[in-house]
Formats: structure tokens, sequence, C-alpha cells
């Protein structure tokens, strides 16, 4: 190869990185101390790093594809960066200990996340924690579908009452580990017995518990 020739590539090697650090900029954004403030406005996915760290490292690249997909799906949700040793302060407010540490923050709130380090689990725990805290369940069939779809679903059936407070208590603490659902009575199939309204439901695999909150 002459020198001209790696002159070139050479060249070509410094636009691609630039590029990429171009693009893994506007996907995913690195914090600062203003973002104690910016956040409050915006849910926000956020990897609290060491730039020491190995595991944090392995999880840079994953981390931008999860900032590239969630900005194509257009979610609501931003996704960014900051590195914890720099700023102590906002990462000690957070319960940061270790890292990485993931969190998605969503208005007073802090959940953490503690499963797989992919890409397709990180999206779908954002999808699931900033949505809806309990979601409506309108028929028969969307009943049938997210059953399909769920190993265990727990499914709130009544009106208001303090039964679905505490549900909604409940809810808001087991959010980061699964989907919580309500439904009116004329939802239910047809082989569900209820004794007592209001009432959760159980369902997993083939069979059903109920707890009316005695």
């Amino acid at each position: 190869m002459g020198a001209g020739s790696a002159r070139h590539l050479l060249l070509l090697y410094a636009a691609v990185a630039v590029f990429g650090q171009t693009l893994n900029a506007d996907v995913v954004e690195e914090l600062d101390e203003s973002f104690k403030d910016d956040r409050k406005n915006s849910i926000w996915l956020v990897d609290f790093y060491a730039p020491w760290c190995a595991h944090c490292r392995r999880l840079e690249p994953v981390w931008n594809e999860v900032g590239l997909e969630m900005k194509r799906l257009r979610s609501p949700v931003k996704v960014g960066k900051m590195d914890a040793t720099s700023y102590t302060s906002i990462a000690s407010e957070f319960g940061v200990r270790g890292y990485p540490t993931i969190k998605l923050l969503k208005n007073d709130l802090a959940y953490n996340y503690r499963g797989p380090r992919t890409r397709d689990d990180i999206i779908e725990f954002a999808h699931r924690v900033s949505g809806a805290l309990i979601r409506p369940l309108p028929s028969q069939q969307m009943f049938e579908h997210v059953k399909k779809r769920h190993r265990v679903l727990f499914l709130y059936v009544g009106g208001e009452s303090p039964l679905k407070e505490k549900y909604i208590e409940v809810a808001s603490e087991l959010i980061v580990y699964t989907y919580f659902f309500s439904a009116s009575e004329e939802v239910i199939p047809e082989y569900v017995t209820l004794n007592e309204m209001p009432a959760v439901l159980v369902f997993k695999d083939e069979t059903y518990f109920v707890y009316d909150g005695v």
C-alpha cells in the first residue's frame, strides 16, 4: 500500500470515528450537573457509569443501540449517561452504589433496572416503566392477547375501592418486574369465577388465583 493510499485509509477511519461519535451523541446525551433540574420535565433512562469500569465499557455499545432504537421508535423516553465519579452528589441522590447502574427517572421516582444488559431487555423495561402504571384491557380479545404474551398476568377487576388503591401501591413498587392491568367484569373469561367484587386475579400458565382483599 502506497503512502497516499495509507493516508486516505486513515482519513476514512477518522471520518467513521467522528461520524460514530456524532451519532452516539445524538441518541445518547452525556449528562452533567444541569441534569438535576432539566430532568424534571422529561422521562429519562440513564446509565450511571465510571470511566475505569470494565462492565461499563462493555455496556457502552449496547447503550448506544438502546438510544438509537428509542429514537427510531420516537419514544418519549430520553436516553442519557452520566459519569458518576464526576457528579458524585447527583449519583448519591439517585442511590447509585455500583457501576454501571441503570435507572429510569419518571416524575419524582427512580426505578432500578436489574435485568440482563441487552438492548431488547433494557428497551422493554423502559417501555413498561415509562408507560401507564395500570393498563386497561377493554375487551376479551385484548385480554387473551395480553395473557399469551405474559407468563404471569396481574389483573384488577372492579371500580374504585380500597383494594384498587392497594393494587396501585403494589404496582408502583413492582412495575420494574412485570405489567399490571385492569378490566371490567365483562372482559373476564367465562371459566373465571368471582365470588366477590372488586378482586385481583393472578393468571399463571393455565390456572388463576383470586385475591379479594379478605
